[in-house]
């Protein structure tokens, strides 16, 4: 079953699909979707009564501005991206296993996986964008459609590691890497 919000459904599915099977190589656009995603929870927890409208500008701006980061000061895009992208997955891991009843100090879930990407994908830059996009893609592909906890958490990581073997496939063939931290 879809969300009644279907009108950003498709391009986020598309966006999720390019993320989960191209997420190493196009490093800009992980980025830039992590920060639009972020824009938009951020977006509504923070101006909680204005308009979708007004929600996606916000969220437009912020992942503008993360391509841009990954584009021009990679460095601090990939500690930025990682870190919003393992904050976000973090708070959407613990919602499926908690059953979307997320503790009052949901926050902290999002600053340790926040901190965990940051590091890993600095650390491990192109694994670790392998498997954050991957993960990003996965749950872009699946968050319109209305699952148990169970079925999503599998759903999740068996699009997960699909996107994880077809990039780490291609990266063992590149022989160099796509992008320096």
């Amino acid at each position: 079953m879809l969300h009644s919000s279907l009108q950003y459904g498709l391009p986020l599915l598309l966006v999720g699909v390019v993320l989960l099977l191209f997420g190493r190589k196009l490093f800009w656009l992980f980025v830039g979707v992590a920060g639009f995603v972020a824009g938009v929870e951020a977006a509504r927890y923070i101006f909680p009564h204005q308009t979708e409208l007004f929600t996606m500008i916000v969220a437009l701006v912020l992942g503008l501005l993360g391509a841009l980061l990954a584009i021009f000061l990679q460095k601090l895009a990939v500690a930025i991206g990682g870190f919003l992208a393992g904050g976000y997955l973090a708070v959407v891991l613990a919602s499926s296993l908690l059953g979307n009843k997320l503790p009052a100090g949901s926050w902290l879930f999002f600053l340790i996986g926040g901190l965990l990407g940051a590091i890993l994908l600095y650390i491990f830059f192109n694994w670790a964008l392998i498997i954050l996009s991957s993960m990003q893609g996965a749950h872009l592909i699946l968050r319109d459609f209305y699952a148990t906890r169970h079925n999503y958490s599998l759903l999740l990581i068996v699009l997960a590691l699909v996107g994880i073997a077809i990039q780490a496939s291609t990266y063992r063939r590149s022989s160099a890497p796509v992008v320096e931290p």
